[in-house]
């Protein structure tokens, strides 16, 4: 079977790396154009193998459509992918084109779902391999897998230690099906559909003075990207590693503990621990560091 694999970044390398090792027949490689000097991990992968690489700025110029017809692909797999492919690329390869996305559609459609759904308290997501269509993750479904959210699952370790590893085996087990024939199109139910933009960082500037829970949430949904923030003695840090702290008898963003264990501050309803933080115009630190160079200490209230 001939595939190009359309992807970025280390989530698309591991798919490609999958593919070569079953002896697939990847013929080339789509990727994100260059930004700077360091090369997409993808590209790097490909370029090692001999795998000709490709990086549209857009896919809806009609020589770049031509090229990738001309490839005569037999299916295409998009592997992390941020831009909007038009219907003529997508229905190019002899047997269409699948995509990988980290939440159980029709939930959270859009490109910060994991951000998303940790923030908003759920318990419980998945990833959907489907056929992608105009719409932004809209296309009928091919298989969905599930995963628990644990109580302490951060951005990070939720994808890096679940839906990243799940999400390049399920590829290769929808390839399989789309191979045998065995592949589903499945509607997706648009009563249950929901959409999020992007995560930035006027999103997740955190208001005290909400339930504890609630704050916890949106630190860890924000870990490591774009990081949650506060301010502190009218600066601006960004809080990561968090944990939550029981009881609180403090107004809510007091620092009701400072030392070698982190801030522990309290919110509505409880406290929150921050073991690392981010001071602005700094790299990632220990937030006991900050305790110790006195830029926070117990009884500073933040916000």
């Amino acid at each position: 079977m001939r595939i190009v694999v359309n992807g970025q970044q280390a989530f698309g390398k591991a798919v490609l790396e999958a593919l070569l090792a079953r002896g697939e027949d990847v013929i080339a490689v789509y990727c994100a154009p260059d930004k700077g000097s360091r090369l997409d991990p993808l590209k790097e992968a490909a370029l090692a193998q001999g795998i000709p690489v490709h990086q549209p700025a857009s896919f809806k110029d009609r020589e770049v459509i031509e090229a990738f017809e001309a490839l005569k692909p037999d299916l295409c797999i998009m592997a992390y992918l941020v831009l909007l492919v038009p219907m003529p690329i997508l229905e190019a390869p002899r047997l269409g084109t699948i995509q990988y996305h980290p939440s159980l559609l029709p939930r959270h459609r859009g490109p910060s779902s994991i951000n998303w759904l940790i923030i908003q308290g759920e318990r419980e997501t998945g990833l959907t391999i489907f056929w992608p269509d105009e719409g932004l993750d809209t296309g009928p479904i091919l298989l969905q897998k599930r995963v628990a959210i644990g109580p302490d699952d951060t951005l990070g370790s939720l994808y890096f230690q679940h839906l990243f590893p799940m999400g390049v085996a399920a590829m290769i087990e929808a390839l399989a099906m789309v191979a045998a024939g065995t592949a589903p199109r499945l509607s997706q139910d648009e009563s249950q559909a929901t959409y999020e933009g992007w995560c930035r960082k006027e999103d997740v500037a955190i208001d005290w003075s909400r339930p504890v829970s609630e704050v916890y949430d949106l630190i860890r949904g924000a870990d490591p990207q774009p990081g949650a923030w506060t301010r502190a003695r009218g600066r601006t840090v960004q809080l990561y590693d968090a944990a939550r702290a029981g009881e609180a008898a403090a107004a809510p963003g007091t620092v009701i503990a400072a030392g070698a264990e982190g801030l522990t501050v309290a919110a509505q309803g409880g406290a929150v621990t921050i073991r690392r933080v981010r001071p602005e115009g700094g790299g990632k630190v220990a937030a006991a560091d900050l305790v110790a160079e006195g830029r926070v200490t117990a009884g500073d209230v933040l916000g």
